[in-house]
């Protein structure tokens, strides 16, 4: 039962992560690492699947091997969070306009 949860965990987390590729404000790379440790401890299948991605794969190597992104992948995560906490504070309402920014920037000092 629990390597089903995990496996569905998994798979969930993944969707996130691709939904994260073309809606600002929403990270790929941490879905796409809770993905691979989900699998990795669900099902090896689908971990061997995700690992072996041509384009998911590297960024979770990546991580394993290094415990860091890629240059490109910083530089998209904070253009993305850039963009989307601009676009927030022109559409969301005042109280909550800052909110997007203020979750992004401490993200971003990081990366």
């Amino acid at each position: 039962m629990v390597r089903f949860a995990l496996v569905v965990a998994g798979w969930l987390s993944l969707v996130l992560g691709i939904v994260g590729l073309l809606v600002p404000l929403l990270p790929t790379t941490p879905f796409l690492l809770l993905s691979a440790a989900c699998f990795s401890r669900g099902s090896e299948r689908c971990e061997r699947w995700l690992l072996n991605h041509p384009r998911l794969g590297p960024a979770i190597h990546n991580w394993r091997t290094h415990r860091t992104l890629s240059t490109r992948a910083k530089q998209l995560a904070i253009l993305t969070m850039l963009l989307g906490s601009a676009l927030a504070l022109y559409q969301v309402p005042h109280p909550w306009c800052w909110l997007p920014t203020l979750i992004c920037a401490p993200i971003g000092c990081w990366l």
